[in-house]
């Protein structure tokens, strides 16, 4: 006889329709906005490929294995693309139909490209931090001068951010929780930003409003906690808005677009010939922290790296003095 009885899976509402129930089961177990957002338009994508004829649920393993193999073959998707497709597909067939995928999934694979990543120089960096100007700046020394990914620096909360000792805490990818540094020439630009935003959840809290999203199991243990301003978002956006999921009028983080295309016209105007975009800053992190001589241990933890062999290709790309180096042409009487 067995103590405890196994957890009963959550089932969606079978009245629902399949798109609301496929939000409802996202929603149940805490999925990102971004990432229900993703998954339901590889589901739409998917049904929309067998011309809305045939329910998912009476479709299978070699049926989505067609529609991985037409992304791939005749849409020409990257790898990650393709296996998003294939994780939402996953999650539609074992979360809300119930019908785990027992037949391994096997389609035409798409191909990976062993491409480089894009690094600045200390030059090319110094030209483009003159062209950034504003919130935006103190976002582009952020990613560049603590290695952060752009929607972890979107979503930092004040509590975050540790002066004393200077760490930035960082929930990143998996929610995967990791510290990084705080670069000294940044402390007191973002202090003052700080203080700023501490003034504007203020003045929030004074006209009724002052909320901002916490997950949902805090704010059901602790119902207060997203008004405090701790919890408070380090780049918050002008403009309150209403919660999509809650309904509730909030200040939520700003847009990420607003920061990418700021550091692409900064890339632009300072003549740097490359393709630049937020994550170039982070791989010229890595890079210049190998330079430098950090061990690549501890790079990988400062980039949160799951395997070292991500960090190992910084090792590709960074300068190894070639200037010292010399060819074999110049030893040949010609």
């Amino acid at each position: 006889m067995e103590n405890k009885k196994s957890k009963q899976k959550f089932r969606p509402n079978p009245k629902l329709k399949l798109m609301e129930q496929v939000h409802e089961v996202l929603r149940y177990h805490h999925y990102a906005y971004k990432t229900e957002q993703t998954y339901s338009q590889w589901i739409l994508r998917y049904i929309h490929f067998f011309e809305c004829k045939i329910h998912p649920a009476e479709l299978g393993a070699g049926d989505i294995e067609r529609f991985l193999s037409h992304l791939a073959v005749e849409r020409k998707v990257s790898v990650s693309t393709q296996r998003q497709a294939l994780n939402a597909l996953v999650f539609l067939y074992r979360d809300v139909f119930d019908m785990p995928l027992a037949e391994k999934i096997q389609p035409v694979r798409s191909k990976r490209k062993p491409n480089l990543p894009t690094v600045l120089g200390g030059e090319e960096i110094q030209r483009f931090f003159q062209q950034i100007k504003g919130t935006h700046a103190l976002m582009a020394k952020l990613l560049y001068g603590s290695g952060l990914r752009l929607m972890e620096c979107v979503r930092l909360r004040i509590m975050d951010v540790d002066f004393d000792r200077k760490r930035i805490r960082i929930l990143g990818k998996g929610d995967k929780q990791r510290s990084t540094i705080l670069a000294e020439p940044v402390v007191a630009e973002l202090r003052e930003h700080i203080d700023r935003v501490k003034l504007l959840h203020h003045n929030d809290l004074e006209t009724g409003f002052g909320e901002v999203y916490i997950p949902e199991a805090l704010a059901r243990k602790y119902p207060a906690a997203a008004r405090e301003t701790r919890w408070q978002y380090v780049f918050p956006s002008q403009k309150r808005s209403v919660d999509p999921r809650s309904g509730q009028i909030r200040r939520h983080h700003v847009m990420e677009s607003g920061l990418q295309k700021a550091v692409k016209r900064a890339a632009h105007r300072a003549g740097i010939d490359k393709r630049v975009t937020c994550h170039t800053l982070r791989h010229s992190f890595a890079t210049a922290m190998l330079e430098n001589g950090t061990n690549i241990r501890a790079l990988q933890e400062l980039l949160g790296h799951a395997d070292v062999k991500t960090t190992e290709i910084y090792t590709h790309v960074m300068d190894k003095d070639i200037s010292r180096l010399s060819s074999p042409l110049e030893k040949l009487n010609i």
